[in-house]
């Protein structure tokens, strides 16, 4: 009897920058920001036939105690500009930028994306994201910060506008004007880029919350998410499709693809040994107390990170930490697996697990703050990324490495050949636009 043919995977790259996942004492970490890495890791990615590249962003560099953070020292770059340039150095890879939809304005940004749509025949996309902070407000005319739920009906209208913008130009080419008057957006005039190769940009949108979900069950093309076991990710697959329907759209509609690290090793042991070495990197003993910091919002510069952690509680206002979401926070920017129930019901449980096992404060922090990751052989890690897909746990992966930019060369190079011996990746890129790497249909209006 033929074995079944697998469901297929969608896998993208997702350059590291200026994150907790990489390793920066590493001799093979390059910059961050010469166009060289950037260059390196996205052609790396459109060998191994990803659908995207994706880019973070940030608004404002980070500070502790007034202090700018040690992974903002190296600066960030702006998405766009850098896939604008990426654009000319591929062909079919997509090209996924985050920006914020709270401090940004939907004429501005549909034309900058229609812009990256057209220089790159099809293969933008945009990674809708929200921010309370104001902190990172303070960098704007208007200031200030939305509350939680203002963001996402501006996000939403957003999303909603900039489709608006996309759509006045027919498919045969003739403007129309456009005229849109809401709760959060009033506008009217003429756009000026013609539709482009795909119609509507491909959107993502990032976020674990109910709010959230709701919001890429309404609006998106893509959920960027993150879940720690495959029980975690088929119910958070189920929720989130079993939403779209309410909005008239088909499971395919949506794809779900969480954000996962990966060590690989010539053996399961091997690799397992690799990993545990890279999250002692990845934190060091100055970047656990600045973890535990998160938590406690209390300068505690003093503490031994191979001590315990704090007899004291959290302080539930403090503002020791800026431009980072607090572990704790119910955001839905905030992904690492111990959040929930707030900052003192974190430290709860991170003191539970402290005294159970004997952890000092940085091997909790190594512990409870890690990216759900594959690990081992190539031959397993294929098998697992078959089996969280096949059993609707996701529908692909947005690859985090932990060194820029040749992180993901042994990926490529070892488990994408399996994926596709065993027919759950493409082997050839069959289209030209990144909907129809993803399997996304054409905008309503596209002939």
């Amino acid at each position: 009897m033929t074995a079944p043919t697998p469901k297929q995977m969608h896998l993208a790259a997702h350059f590291p920058g200026v994150n907790n996942t990489t390793v920066w004492t590493d001799p093979r970490s390059k910059s961050q920001i010469d166009f060289s890495s950037f260059e390196h890791l996205a052609r790396t990615a459109e060998r191994g036939r990803f659908d995207f590249f994706f880019l973070a962003e940030g608004l404002r560099l980070r500070e502790r105690n007034g202090r700018i953070h040690d992974l903002d020292v190296v600066g960030r770059p702006e998405s766009l500009t850098v896939l604008n340039a990426l654009a000319a150095v591929t062909d079919r890879l997509g090209l996924a930028a985050t920006v914020n939809a709270t401090f940004n304005e939907p004429y501005e940004l549909a034309r900058r994306l229609a812009t990256l749509d057209h220089l790159s025949d099809g293969r933008a996309a945009w990674n809708v994201v929200t921010s309370s902070d104001a902190f990172t407000g303070e960098n704007f005319r208007r200031g200030g910060y939305l509350d939680r739920a203002d963001r996402y009906t501006r996000a939403a209208e957003f999303v909603a506008t900039a489709r608006e913008l996309w759509d006045t130009w027919t498919p045969d080419g003739t403007p129309r004007p456009f005229r849109h008057q809401g709760q959060h957006f009033t506008i009217e005039g003429e756009f000026t880029v013609p539709r482009s190769p795909q119609g509507h940009p491909v959107v993502i949108q990032a976020g674990d919350s109910a709010e959230g979900r709701e919001f890429a069950a309404s609006a998106a093309d893509v959920i960027f998410t993150r879940h720690g076991t495959l029980e975690a990710g088929r119910t958070f697959y189920a929720d989130v499709k079993a939403r779209l329907a309410k909005y008239g759209r088909q499971p395919g509609d949506l794809k779900i693809m969480p954000g996962v690290t990966f060590v690989l090793g010539d053996n399961d042991a091997e690799a397992q040994e690799r990993a545990a070495e890279i999250r002692r990197q990845q934190i060091s003993p100055q970047n656990a107390i600045l973890a535990l910091e998160q938590v406690w919002g209390r300068d505690l510069s003093s503490y031994d990170p191979d001590g315990p952690l704090p007899g004291i509680d959290p302080d539930p206002d403090s503002g020791l930490v800026q431009g980072r979401v607090r572990i704790g926070d119910p955001s839905p920017s905030s992904r690492l697996r111990s959040t929930g129930g707030g900052p003192i019901a974190v430290a709860a449980r991170w003191r539970g697990l402290s005294e159970a096992k004997g952890l000092s404060i940085r091997q909790t922090v190594i512990e409870t703050t890690g990216r759900q990751s594959f690990i081992g052989s190539p031959e397993t890690v294929a098998s697992e990324l078959i089996e969280f897909v096949s059993t609707d746990a996701a529908d692909g992966f947005i690859l985090v490495p932990h060194l820029t930019p040749g992180g993901l060369d042994d990926f490529v190079d070892r488990v994408v050949p399996l994926l596709q011996e065993r027919g759950a990746f493409r082997s050839e890129y069959t289209g030209s636009t990144l909907r129809s790497h993803l399997g996304l249909a054409d905008p309503v209006g596209k002939d």
